[in-house]
C-alpha cells in the first residue's frame, strides 16, 4: 500500500488526508503545532493516524509521497531531505484535481484574488451552475472532491500553493497582477516571486482561456519575454481594446468573448475603486468563458457580497463613515483602496513593515488623506516618511484610541479608513483579528457617542 504523509493539520492537510484514505493510501498526518479540537476530532472518527507538535522525521522520510501545507516553506531541513532523497511533495491542490473531471478556474494574484474568486464563484452560481469554491478561500478542495460532485471548482491559488503544482490542468488562468510580496519565501528575488505566479500557466492548451491585467508590468513583460499557447484575454483601465478581453471607460466595464459583449456601469454593482474594476471584469471573463449568459451575470453582480475585511463599510457615526480594509497588508492595496476614497479621509495604517516603499503612495495620499493614525507597535518608518506630507499624524497601539480619533479627526461626510499596508502580527493574531476588532470599536463608538 501507497504511503502518504500530509504534513500539516489545517483545513487543506486534513482534507486532504481524508481524500487519500478513501483512495486507498496508508495516511500519516503530522503538524508541528497543535491541531484543533475540530480538525483532531475529524482525523480520530476517520482512524487516520497523527502527530501533533512533532514531526517524526523518521516516518516522515519513508513516505511515498508527501501533501505539504502552504505554509510550510520549501525551504525547511524536511522538505530539503525529502526532495533530495526524490521523494515527491505535491499541494493539496495537485493531489485532490487527480481524482476530478470537473473543469478548474484557476486565479491568482498579489492583490484582489479573493474578490475576484468569491466574485466568479457568485456568478456562475447564479447562473446555474454546478460549482465549488476552494484553493485558498472556503472548504478544503480535497474534501470537496471527495463529497461532491461539482462540474466546475473555482481555485483561488496563491504563489505557495502554486508552487506545488506539477501536472494540475487549468482549464481557466485568471492573473491579476504582481507586486512584491512574501519575497522572505523567494530569496528576497522578485523574479523568483514572479516565476511562482506564472506557474498558473503550467500545461497550457490551446483551448484554455488565460485572463490577465495588462496594466501589470510585471505580467505585461513576463508575456513578452515568452510565448503561451492559449486564448489570451487581456483587462485594461485606460480605454477600449481592439479585440478579446475587458475594459473600463467612463465609469461603464466592458467585457468580450467572441461574439459575446456584456456592459455594465460599475456605480449599478457593490465593487467600488478602480481595483475592483479589474476584479470584476476578470470574473465577468470567466463567466463568458463558460458560458453563463448577460442576464445572469448582471443578476449575479447586483446580488454579490465581498468577503469582510476588503473595503468593507462596518458603520457611520456622526456621519462618519468607517471602512475596514484589513486585509490590505501590502502597499499595492493601500493604493487601490486610497484611489476608491472620494471623501477626505482619516487612514489608519501600520503593523509589521514588510520592506514597504511608501513613496508610491505619495500623490493619493496628498489627493486623499487628511490625518494619518499609526496603529503598531514601531510607526517609526511610517512617521518619517509621511511627516510633512500628512497634516496630522498620531500614534497608538490600541484599536479602540485609533477609532475614537478618527472620529475626532473627520467631518461629517468624511471617512475613517483601516488600510494598514502592513503584516498585523505586532498587535494582532492576524488580519481577520484586527478587522473584527476595528469593526467591534466602531460599533461600541457608535452605541457611546451622542449625536449631536
Amino acid at each position: 500500500m501507497k504511503k502518504v504523509v500530509v504534513l500539516g493539520g489545517g483545513e487543506s492537510g486534513v482534507g486532504a488526508a481524508l481524500l487519500a484514505q478513501a483512495k486507498g493510501f496508508d495516511v500519516f498526518l503530522s503538524d508541528k503545532g497543535k491541531l484543533t479540537d475540530a480538525y483532531r476530532t475529524t482525523l480520530q472518527q476517520a482512524t487516520i493516524e497523527f502527530e501533533e507538535e512533532k514531526h517524526t522525521e523518521s516516518r516522515i522520510l519513508d513516505a511515498d509521497e508527501v501533501i505539504k501545507s502552504p505554509g510550510i516553506p520549501g525551504s525547511v531541513p524536511l522538505i530539503k531531505a525529502l526532495r533530495a532523497q526524490g521523494t515527491p511533495v505535491i499541494s493539496e491542490i495537485e493531489f485532490a484535481a487527480r481524482y476530478t473531471d470537473a473543469r478548474l478556474i484557476g486565479i491568482t494574484g498579489s492583490n484582489g484574488k479573493t474578490t475576484t474568486s468569491l466574485l466568479a464563484y457568485h456568478l456562475l452560481k447564479t447562473a446555474g451552475f454546478n460549482v465549488g469554491l476552494a484553493g485558498n478561500i472556503g472548504d478544503s478542495f480535497a474534501e470537496q472532491v471527495l463529497n461532491q460532485s461539482f462540474d466546475y471548482y473555482v481555485l483561488e491559488l496563491s504563489s505557495f500553493q502554486l508552487d506545488d503544482l506539477y501536472d494540475t490542468h487549468l482549464d481557466v488562468r485568471v492573473l491579476l497582477n504582481i507586486t512584491p510580496d512574501h519575497l522572505d519565501r523567494y530569496n528576497y528575488d522578485f523574479q523568483q516571486y514572479v516565476d511562482s505566479k506564472f506557474r498558473i500557466l503550467q500545461n497550457a492548451r490551446p483551448d484554455d482561456t488565460f485572463i490577465y491585467f495588462d496594466g501589470s508590468q510585471p505580467v505585461t513583460d513576463q508575456l513578452a519575454r515568452q510565448t503561451y499557447p492559449l486564448r489570451q484575454l487581456p483587462v485594461r483601465l485606460d480605454g477600449d481594446l481592439s479585440g478579446e478581453g475587458g475594459y473600463a471607460l467612463n465609469g461603464q466595464s466592458t467585457a468580450r468573448t467572441g461574439a459575446h459583449v456584456f456592459t455594465i456601469a460599475q456605480a449599478d454593482t457593490p465593487l467600488r475603486g478602480p481595483h475592483n474594476a479589474i476584479n470584476m471584469l476578470a470574473a465577468v471573463l470567466v463567466a463568458q468563458a463558460v458560458g453563463a449568459d448577460n442576464n445572469a451575470i448582471a443578476e449575479g453582480l447586483r446580488t454579490f457580497q465581498n468577503a469582510a475585511h476588503r473595503l468593507e463599510p462596518v458603520g457611520t457615526v456622526n456621519g462618519v463613515q468607517f471602512i475596514n480594509d484589513s486585509k490590505a497588508t501590502n502597499v499595492d492595496s493601500v493604493f487601490y483602496a486610497l484611489s476608491s476614497m472620494d471623501t477626505p479621509t482619516v487612514w489608519i495604517a501600520g503593523g509589521q513593515d514588510k520592506g514597504n516603499d511608501y513613496s508610491q503612495l505619495d500623490e493619493l495620499v496628498g489627493q486623499h488623506v487628511k490625518a494619518l493614525i499609526c496603529l503598531g507597535v514601531d510607526n517609526q518608518k511610517l512617521v518619517a516618511h509621511f511627516g510633512g506630507r500628512v497634516p496630522v499624524i498620531y500614534e497608538t497601539q490600541q484599536i479602540t484610541d485609533a477609532v475614537a480619533k478618527g472620529l475626532s479627526l473627520a467631518e461629517p461626510g468624511e471617512t475613517v479608513l483601516l488600510s494598514p499596508a502592513c503584516a498585523s502580527f505586532d498587535l494582532f493574531r492576524n488580519y481577520l483579528d484586527r478587522g473584527d476588532q476595528f469593526r467591534t470599536a466602531v460599533a461600541r463608538l457608535a452605541d457611546t457617542v451622542v449625536t449631536p
